[in-house]
């Protein structure tokens, strides 16, 4: 069962998963007092607004402008299509890569997050903590950063493949809308949501993906990955989703969840 990082005691289960989204109006953020939404802090972090508009969290974040919305969507340079794998040169010296989102909502109720899951050969995360999102924003390896942006992007995952773990062999990137189920809310009622890969230390773009399939039946979507094939890394443009919400995708990918 996946322990809480900053050594608490308890375990993740679906009352705390949804309890990290609470705490998005709240001035707690950190992993260490996702079990208790009273606790106050002298310095509260910033909130998000629901259109998905987030600031910083955590200590991977930097400052960040509000993001105006609708947001507009950055120039996609190298675009791929739905289902496309294509090679990403992420060797030597350029190892450290940006992965940044963005998203556009037609219901102002659409809360939208981004997680990381980092997985091993069998397709589940290497460890009950090894995945990345708004309420535990660094990997243990500290090789993968959530980070609110509010620049050009909603949020991007800063990852450094030199820290990576090597039994991690794919990262997922999933967009998930909060209380999706609660309040009747889905994928439909979603649009322009893309993601793109810089090269961390020129901003250049290495490879991006517009989603264009958005299903009324999914509340989270495998927007795309990145994964190793023959010791080279690849990017996977994948567009499609489940009926599934953060507590799913932690079973879907083998984070042991209780409850």
């Amino acid at each position: 069962m996946i322990d809480v990082p900053m050594r608490t005691q308890r375990a993740w289960n679906r009352d705390t998963l949804l309890a990290v989204n609470t705490l998005k109006n709240s001035p707690v953020y950190s992993a260490e007092n996702i079990q208790n939404t009273h606790r106050q802090k002298e310095e509260p972090p910033k909130r998000k607004d629901a259109q998905g508009t987030k600031e910083p969290a955590g200590n991977c974040a930097g400052p960040a402008a509000p993001t105006p919305v609708p947001m507009q969507i950055p120039s996609l340079l190298h675009p791929i299509q739905k289902g496309q794998k294509v090679p990403v040169a992420l060797t030597g010296a350029m190892q450290q890569v940006d992965v940044c989102l963005g998203w556009n909502c037609t219901d102002a109720r659409c809360d939208v997050d981004v997680s990381a899951f980092l997985l091993g050969e069998n397709g589940k995360v290497i460890g009950d903590d090894w995945f990345v999102f708004y309420g535990q924003p660094k990997s243990p390896d500290g090789s993968t950063c959530f980070e609110v942006d509010g620049r050009e992007d909603r949020e991007v995952i800063h990852l450094d493949l030199a820290r990576l773990n090597p039994a991690v062999k794919k990262v997922v990137f999933v967009l998930t809308i909060n209380e999706a189920v609660e309040k009747r809310l889905h994928f439909g009622m979603l649009n322009s949501a893309y993601i793109r890969l810089l090269d961390h230390k020129n901003r250049t773009e290495l490879v991006s993906f517009l989603m264009t399939d958005y299903y009324t039946n999914v509340i989270s979507m495998m927007i795309g990955e990145l994964y190793l094939h023959k010791g080279d890394w690849k990017f996977h443009g994948i567009g499609n989703g489940v009926a599934k919400d953060l507590a799913g995708l932690c079973g879907l990918y083998g984070v042991r969840v209780s409850g």
